[in-house]
């Protein structure tokens, strides 16, 4: 397979589009996952306090 043929594969047709796109997605998890465990080693001593969120926060626990 020379350049040419790679080229029109990835540029050019549907499963190669394909190709690409999976590709960057899992380039950017690996990135994402890479900065979010030097972040947390960065700051793993942080009290919570009340101005602190998280995605994973229950709305019912404000209620109470």
């Amino acid at each position: 397979m020379d350049v040419d043929q790679l080229y029109h594969f990835l540029f050019e047709t549907y499963p190669g589009l394909g190709v690409l796109f999976g590709i960057t997605l899992v380039i950017c998890l690996l990135a994402c996952v890479i900065m979010e465990r030097r972040t947390r080693r960065i700051y793993k001593n942080h009290e919570k306090n009340e101005d602190d969120w998280s995605f994973f926060d229950d709305d019912e626990e404000e209620g109470k």
